[in-house]
Order: C-alpha cells, then structure tokens, then sequence
C-alpha cells in the first residue's frame, strides 16, 4: 500500500548522538539523529526494494511548516539521492506534518485507498503553541479551519519512531504524548525507540522490525478445478472489520487458497462496492501431486532459477481468457466472502490480473442476487436466465404483503374488500381472505388504528346497501366489524371465520 515517510528537519535532528563517532580514513565524523534517520530510512528502501518493488512511496519533510521533497514513486533511488541534500529548519511541529502527509495522500489516493505513515522524529514533542502537547490539549476545541488531522480521513497506519536513547530526558517527556497521537491514529499504529545504545546498527533494526511488520506479502494458491498457481497479491490484504446491526466482527482475513466458482460476464457484473483492490502476481509453482507442494508459509522462497517466461503459468492461462472473453471469475475467497478476478489495463498496451474483493456475505451485489443461488449455466435447462438468479422453489409463504408506503395502496385494499362484500355470498371466501390478510398486516405493523377504521366503514356499508342485495352482505359485514375490534382478534394465529347463515350455500 502507498507509504508517506514523513521526516523531521527540526534543529533538534541536529544534535550529536554521543558515543557515536566513526572512524573512516582516520577522520571522525559525528554522527547526528539525522545521520541516524536518513540511514533507517535507506534501511527501509532497501527491504521494499527487495520484497515489495510495487509499493509507492512519497517523502515529506517538516518543521513549523511541510515540504513534499519527493511525490510518490518506485524509484525508490530517486528518494535516496534527494535524502543527501535536506536542510535543517526550525522547531517540531507534529500537527503540520499530518496536516502535510494527510494533502499528499487525499490529492493522489482518495479517502478509500489504505496507506502507511512513517513519521520520524527525535522524540521531542515541540515546544510553544505548535507543540504536540498543546495540539492534543486543544483537541476538544472546535476548528473551523484545519481541524486536528487525526484519526487520517482514509484507512490508514500511523508508525513514529523516535530517534533517541531511551534515556533521554525529552523523549521520556514526548513518549506519552506520542502514544497519545497513535491511540488517536487507531488500527495497530505503533511507537517504536531503537535499542540502547542509539546507533546506525540499533537504527537500522529498528527500521528492519518496522518493515517485517508492516510489508508482509501475501503469498496464498489460485485454485480453478484442477489447475492452479501460487499467487502474490499487492498490496497484501489488511484484517477487516464487518460492521453488523449489533457486533462488530473484527480480524476477517482472505484464505490462503483462492478457489474460482465460475465465471461471469463483465456486463452483468458492472462496478460494484468493494473494500479494497489487489494486483495478482503469479509465483513460480513446483510440479508435484498435491497443489504442485506449494508451500504457504510466510518464509517460503519464492525466487527459482531459470526464465520463468518459458514455465506454463495458470495465472497466464487464466489472464488471457478473462481478457478475449470479456468474462470475470468469482472466486470464494473464504467462508461467505467473494471477490472477483479479472484483466484491468491501465494503458492501451499493459493489462493486468486484479482482484477486487466484497464485503463479506452472500447477498452483496443486489443485481446479481444471493450468490449462493447461482450455478452452472447448464442447470438452466434452455430456460432464459438473467439476474438476479431466484431460488428454484416457491415458498408457502410467498404472498406478497401489502405495500402502504403510499396512501393509495391502503384505499386499494380496503375497496377490494368492499367490493367483495357486496357481491356476497358468491365471494364470501375472497372477503374473508383479503379481511383476513389486511388484519395480519395491520397486527404486525402495531397499526390498531386501521382495524377499528375498517369497522366504522363496514358499519356504515350495512346502512348504505341497497334493499335489493343479498342480507348475507349485512349480516357478514356487521359480524366481521364486531370480531375485528376484539383483543383476541390482534393475535396473528387466529382468522376471523365467516358467519354462518341460511343464505349461504350449503348452509342450514
């Protein structure tokens, strides 16, 4: 994911670290905390550039105000040459470096896209009104104008490191402030103080513990039937949180084995929401019985001798028939969460294999309906099929409730009923039906109002009847008005039955 390394260029990145002079053609060199950090941030380079060559990274450097040295790149030697020539300028201020790192991220990623901030400092707070102290003193007064940038309007992971000894004065002050800052960052944001003694090599692992955490690739096997490659994803999936009507469920991660279901027709899949984005890289993949004896331990070596351009590739296979079918794979990418493949250029000339990846659960693309009505398109047995797929069996139950959103849906159901009533005792099953059926409705809905309503108009239709209907009209009309205002009749199980009269057929 894109990483801000946001560097401080304070004076006090300037002091010497004690104890530190090296030795080099019998000439001493000081080394200062800006030695030190210019070196952890080589260090850090240096693994993206060996395990993660496809992460972006920006440089920033700040004091009272920010300065983008280096916008974001993968020419991470380009980084390297502009680190040789920062100048030192005045006091810490932390609240303008976020400020700085949270522009460079919104203007070139969007609130969507992940990212990581590597915010190196020497463990002193600031001092004055620009000091972190003061900023998170103030943070319960309302701005207008640039409020407090913390927690990042985007997902994202604050990590601080402040070059010091850990028995220094200041950053024994500045620790608990800074702790504070990541606390407000949330997610697993991190402080992290190099080892005793401070020096290039405490430094450098540091950065290196730093790196390990947060650049794990993510090795995992595509799997479609009986074919199969090993895949790295980039950037690798971070744990997702659902958020449900009561609990959130925290810590979901992506199974190592990606398992396509089918495929599907770019058309009818469209844009879809999606929580995050991922290029699928094929890795060399062994020839044995059993998923060719890939190995999905995190250490595993990934580099094979020889050119891999001349090795048959699934992922190949896979990426040029998605491309001339203009089809996507929907893959299972653990227990009910999907995620689709598909063939994304972003130039005329390059394309590549991505994976965009749903919300956990079934039923998360409304068009095309619950995935797990969806099947073979064989199954369909010449019958025309479109989206969304409906589950083959009809439920007892399917009787479409009434709809009273708008006020024309009640009058409907209530003249329905009136008109059956008065062709009585020829409809007597319809009217209690639909009686019936409005009374449940209005049960569920707590709308009481409606019921003792439908009894002051059967009561005034009784009066209102012509002399030349049917008396059963009146009789079973007054009977439903008196029933329908009793307690018992709110239950759900219980339907009103018709009245039994000499005028019905069959009746004695």
């Amino acid at each position: 994911m894109p990483t801000v390394i946001a560097l401080d260029v304070s004076l006090s990145m300037r002091r010497p670290v004690l104890g530190s002079g090296t030795n080099e053609n019998n000439q001493t060199e000081q080394l200062t905390r800006h030695h030190l950090a210019v070196h952890g941030i080589n260090a850090l380079l240096h693994y993206l550039q060996a395990n993660s060559k496809l992460e972006f990274v920006a440089l920033v450097v700040f004091s009272s105000l920010y300065e983008v040295i280096c916008p974001f790149t993968r020419d991470y030697d380009s980084i390297r040459s502009k680190l040789q020539n920062i100048e030192e300028c005045d006091k810490t201020c932390i609240e303008t470096a976020l400020h700085g790192v949270n522009n460079v991220i919104m203007a070139e990623w969007g609130n969507t896209t992940a990212c990581q901030v590597v915010l190196i400092t020497d463990g002193n707070p600031g001092v004055g009104p620009m000091s972190l102290d003061d900023s998170l003193n103030s943070l319960n007064v309302i701005r207008d104008v640039n409020p407090f940038p913390l927690p990042f309007p985007y997902p994202g992971k604050l990590s601080v490191i402040c070059i010091a000894s850990q028995q220094d004065a200041g950053l024994h002050i500045g620790l608990p402030l800074y702790q504070r800052l990541v606390d407000l960052a949330g997610g697993d944001s991190v402080v992290l103080v190099p080892e005793a003694p401070l020096s290039k090599h405490s430094v450098a692992a540091c950065f290196q513990k730093l790196s390990e955490t947060n650049y794990v690739s993510f090795q995992g096997y595509l799997k479609c039937g009986n074919l199969g490659s090993r895949i790295l994803l980039s950037p690798a999936p971070m744990p997702y949180t659902k958020k449900t009507d009561f609990e959130l469920v925290s810590g979901l991660m992506i199974s190592k084995i990606i398992e396509i279901c089918g495929f599907i027709s770019v058309a009818d899949v469209g844009s879809p929401s999606a929580i995050s984005r991922h290029l699928v890289l094929p890795l060399a993949t062994e020839k044995s019985p059993s998923m060719q004896g890939i190995s999905l331990e995190e250490d595993s070596d990934t580099d094979e001798n020889g050119d891999e351009g001349k090795v048959p590739s699934f992922c190949v296979l896979l990426h040029g028939a998605l491309k001339v079918e203009n089809m996507v794979a929907l893959c299972l990418l653990n227990s009910e969460w999907y995620g689709f493949i598909y063939s994304w250029a972003d130039t005329k000339k390059k394309s590549n294999l991505m994976l965009t990846v749903l919300e956990p659960g079934l039923d998360v693309v409304p068009w095309l309906g619950n995935f797990s009505n969806l099947g073979p398109i064989d199954a369909a047995k010449g019958v025309a099929v479109s989206f969304p797929v409906r589950p083959n069996e009809k439920r007892s139950y399917t009787q479409n409730a009434p709809s009273w959103i708008r006020q024309v849906g009640l009058q409907s159901d209530i003249q329905k009923i009136l008109r059956h009533a008065r062709k009585l005792p020829e409809k007597t099953q319809n009217f209690y039906k639909e009686v019936n059926r409005l009374r449940r409705a209005a049960a569920s809905m707590g709308f009481v109002e409606l019921l003792e309503g439908l009894a002051c108009i059967l009561e005034r239709e009784c009066t209102l009847l012509p002399p030349n209907l049917n008396p059963d009209c009146t009789i079973q009309m007054g009977h439903v008005a008196s029933l329908i205002r009793k307690p018992e009749f709110l239950e759900l199980r219980y339907n009103i039955p018709p009245a039994r009269t000499r005028f019905q057929h069959g009746g004695s």
